[in-house]
């Protein structure tokens, strides 16, 4: 009689400044994890002692060789990051069946991974799942899309009614389904890939600092036939933007018209991605001019009109062209 092995798993979370809140999300991922499954953190060059916390934490728990830490002497972003843990692998030098990504300040509820891992199981052409994901407040997070379109992106600008009622087949956030669901692309705060699938399609595209990222790989997993699903039974807690400040962002950074223009362009064209682009400025002057009408404040980020209109133009927030090899700072995820 032979004897059936289980799928291998690697879980990868990504460490930026965040030491103690990594070490948070490492502890529930352990808890959930099954036996012989593997985990690998990836400091993202946060170059303030992380490493030498995240070393000391892993020695002192006794974790290892069940965990491993990785150091990037680079911060490539959120898929450069996550890819480093990706292409390490299992501790034996193989490659994994599986590979969970899941953020450093998000922490998996028992029984997570286990419905993750049932539902691929299930569904051999299943090349990602992501969980059903909730605010420490308990409120859910939107984490199952549609594709970005040029309707998408109107409808996501102008944010009206009438608007969202004819775009309703467009509308990139849709409601939560309720139950699991077949859908475009899920967040990347607690997903699991297939790695059959990573190896037909690749890992994330680096070209992505931050944001589009996850979307972009969903969506070389449909053309190449694998499938994207949505399994609200698996559930995570994602306290969300900490290592980004995204909550105290004054003004959306450079990094991310960087990655909406170049989703557009790699996946749809050069004139699909100028047509992308108008559509957001025209929803946006609709959703602006509405405020203005009503008195209420817009929902945009300050300037985010201006800086949409002079990056699609090729202009740096300066007025002079804007340099097209991105620039990161050492204070960005």
């Amino acid at each position: 009689m032979t004897m059936q092995t289980s799928p291998s798993l690697l879980v990868v979370i990504l460490n930026y400044r965040t030491a103690a809140m990594t070490l948070r999300a490492v502890e529930a991922a352990l808890a959930d994890m099954p036996r012989g499954a593997e985990l690998i953190i990836v400091d993202n060059a946060s170059s303030d002692g992380s490493v030498e916390v995240l070393q000391q934490a892993i020695a002192d728990q006794g974790w290892g060789p069940q965990v491993r830490l990785v150091a990037s002497a680079v911060n490539g972003g959120f898929g450069a990051g996550n890819n480093i843990g990706m292409r390490a692998g299992m501790s034996d030098g193989s490659e994994a069946d599986f590979v969970f990504v899941v953020n450093s300040d998000a922490f998996v509820d028992r029984g997570c991974i286990e419905h993750l891992m049932e539902h691929m199981a299930d569904h051999p052409r299943a090349g990602l799942a992501g969980s059903h994901v909730r605010g420490s407040d308990d409120l859910p997070h939107t984490t199952a899309f549609r594709f970005p379109s040029v309707a998408g992106e109107f409808e996501g600008a102008a944010r009206i009614g009438v608007v969202s009622r004819v775009l309703s087949h467009a509308i990139v956030a849709p409601d939560l389904p309720e139950t699991t669901t077949r859908v475009d692309w899920v967040a990347g705060a607690s997903v699991l890939l297939r790695g059959s699938m990573l190896r037909d399609i690749g890992l994330f595209d680096e070209t992505f600092f931050l944001y589009f990222e996850e979307t972009d790989l969903c969506k070389r997993a449909a053309v190449a036939g694998w499938e994207c699903w949505y399994v609200p039974q698996a559930r995570a807690v994602h306290i969300g933007s900490v290592s980004t400040g995204m909550k105290e962002w004054q003004r959306m950074p450079e990094y991310w018209f960087n990655s909406r223009q170049h989703y557009f362009t790699k996946n749809h064209g050069v004139l699909y991605a100028k047509l992308a682009w108008a559509a957001r400025l025209a929803g946006g002057g609709v959703h602006k001019l509405r405020c203005v009408l009503s008195g209420r404040p817009p929902q945009d980020p300050p300037h985010f009109l201006g800086d949409l209109t002079r990056h699609g133009l090729g202009l740096a927030r300066n007025g002079s062209p804007r340099m097209s090899r991105r620039t990161i700072t050492e204070d960005t995820l």
